[in-house]
């Protein structure tokens, strides 16, 4: 028979990484998210989750190695716009840059009645031979 209140005792013991574990998962974290980690170690996301609340460092060491892997990329796509590669330019002003492509066309005409017109006078409108349309 059990002794004591609901919750207490039973279970598993918590896990604890130590810091051979901490530098693998800022290793990793460069290039897994937090449920492909959790899915590495044998665990479930939330168990993940629960042991960063406990050991902060385990958060810090995760989001050190997703921020040296961005760097890094950052880094190279800045190169390849520098050294000429239009795409990398173009994707890095899109995202960092908040430029956005757009048509803009003007558009200056007359519009006219064009339904008295015989079908020869249409076809110099459309072929751009009429000197005048009113």
């Amino acid at each position: 028979m059990k002794k004591g209140a609901q919750g207490d005792g039973g279970g598993q013991p918590p896990i604890v990484f130590d810091a051979e574990q901490i530098s693998q998962i800022e290793k990793l974290g460069a290039v897994l998210s937090k449920g492909q980690l959790a899915d590495y170690l044998e665990i479930s996301e939330n168990t993940f989750r629960a042991i960063e609340q406990r050991q902060p460092e385990v958060l810090a060491a995760y989001k050190k190695g997703k921020s040296k892997a961005l760097a890094s990329v950052a880094s190279n796509l800045i190169n390849q716009a520098q050294n000429g590669n239009t795409t990398a330019a173009i994707f890095y002003m899109k995202t960092q840059g908040r430029w956005r492509e757009s048509t803009h066309l003007e558009v200056d005409a007359k519009v006219s009645d064009v339904t008295g017109m015989s079908d020869a006078e249409l076809a110099d409108i459309a072929r751009g031979s009429s000197a005048d349309i009113t």
